[in-house]
Protein backbone atom coordinates (compact mmCIF):
# COMPACT_ATOMS: atom_id res chain seq x y z
CA UNK A 1 0.00 0.00 0.00
CA UNK A 2 1.08 3.58 -1.02
CA UNK A 3 0.14 6.45 1.49
CA UNK A 4 -0.71 9.70 -0.44
CA UNK A 5 -1.06 12.93 1.62
CA UNK A 6 -2.82 15.44 -0.07
CA UNK A 7 -2.73 19.18 1.44
CA UNK A 8 -5.30 20.99 1.08
CA UNK A 9 -8.48 23.20 2.56
CA UNK A 10 -12.00 23.15 2.59
CA UNK A 11 -13.73 24.88 -0.50
CA UNK A 12 -9.94 24.13 -2.88
CA UNK A 13 -12.00 23.22 -6.18
CA UNK A 14 -8.13 22.46 -7.54
CA UNK A 15 -8.03 20.34 -4.57
CA UNK A 16 -10.92 17.67 -4.94
CA UNK A 17 -9.72 17.55 -8.90
CA UNK A 18 -6.37 16.04 -7.69
CA UNK A 19 -7.97 13.98 -4.83
CA UNK A 20 -10.53 13.05 -7.99
CA UNK A 21 -7.79 12.15 -10.14
CA UNK A 22 -5.73 10.10 -7.53
CA UNK A 23 -8.38 7.72 -7.02
CA UNK A 24 -9.13 7.27 -10.51
CA UNK A 25 -5.86 6.44 -11.34
CA UNK A 26 -4.77 4.16 -8.54
CA UNK A 27 -7.93 2.35 -9.12
CA UNK A 28 -7.49 2.33 -12.93
CA UNK A 29 -3.50 1.22 -11.80
CA UNK A 30 -4.91 -1.15 -9.80
CA UNK A 31 -2.02 0.07 -7.13
CA UNK A 32 -3.58 -0.26 -3.52
CA UNK A 33 -3.32 3.35 -1.79
CA UNK A 34 -3.54 5.23 1.50
CA UNK A 35 -5.13 8.32 0.85
CA UNK A 36 -5.19 11.11 3.91
CA UNK A 37 -6.13 14.37 3.00
CA UNK A 38 -4.30 16.93 5.49
CA UNK A 39 -6.61 20.03 5.69
CA UNK A 40 -3.63 23.08 6.06
CA UNK A 41 -6.46 25.44 7.49
CA UNK A 42 -6.37 23.68 11.14
CA UNK A 43 -2.41 24.13 11.11
CA UNK A 44 -0.76 27.65 11.57
CA UNK A 45 2.48 26.50 10.81
CA UNK A 46 0.61 23.92 7.69
CA UNK A 47 -0.72 27.32 6.54
CA UNK A 48 1.82 29.75 6.34
CA UNK A 49 4.30 26.65 4.50
CA UNK A 50 1.55 25.30 2.19
CA UNK A 51 -0.90 27.99 2.07
CA UNK A 52 -0.22 29.46 -1.63
CA UNK A 53 1.18 26.02 -3.38
CA UNK A 54 -2.41 23.85 -2.38
CA UNK A 55 -3.03 21.30 -3.06
CA UNK A 56 0.17 19.65 -2.63
CA UNK A 57 0.40 16.30 -3.34
CA UNK A 58 3.05 13.78 -1.55
CA UNK A 59 3.58 10.40 -2.40
CA UNK A 60 5.11 7.92 0.15
CA UNK A 61 6.07 10.78 1.93
CA UNK A 62 7.71 12.98 -1.11
CA UNK A 63 6.62 16.14 -2.14
CA UNK A 64 5.83 15.38 -5.80
CA UNK A 65 3.70 17.78 -6.97
CA UNK A 66 1.46 20.44 -6.30
CA UNK A 67 -1.52 22.54 -8.55
CA UNK A 68 -1.98 20.09 -10.51
CA UNK A 69 -0.78 16.79 -11.72
CA UNK A 70 -1.94 14.83 -15.02
CA UNK A 71 -2.89 11.03 -15.24
CA UNK A 72 0.38 10.33 -16.87
CA UNK A 73 2.48 11.96 -14.22
CA UNK A 74 0.52 10.46 -11.42
CA UNK A 75 0.31 6.91 -13.33
CA UNK A 76 4.47 6.83 -13.60
CA UNK A 77 4.90 8.39 -9.59
CA UNK A 78 2.66 5.35 -8.80
CA UNK A 79 4.98 3.07 -10.83
CA UNK A 80 8.23 4.53 -9.77
CA UNK A 81 6.96 3.21 -6.14
CA UNK A 82 5.60 0.00 -6.85
CA UNK A 83 9.05 -1.58 -8.31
Amino acid sequence: MIPISIYSRPGCHLCEEMKALVERVAERQRVAIALDEVDISKDPALELRYGLEIPVLFVNGTKTAKYRVTEAEFARMLGARRD
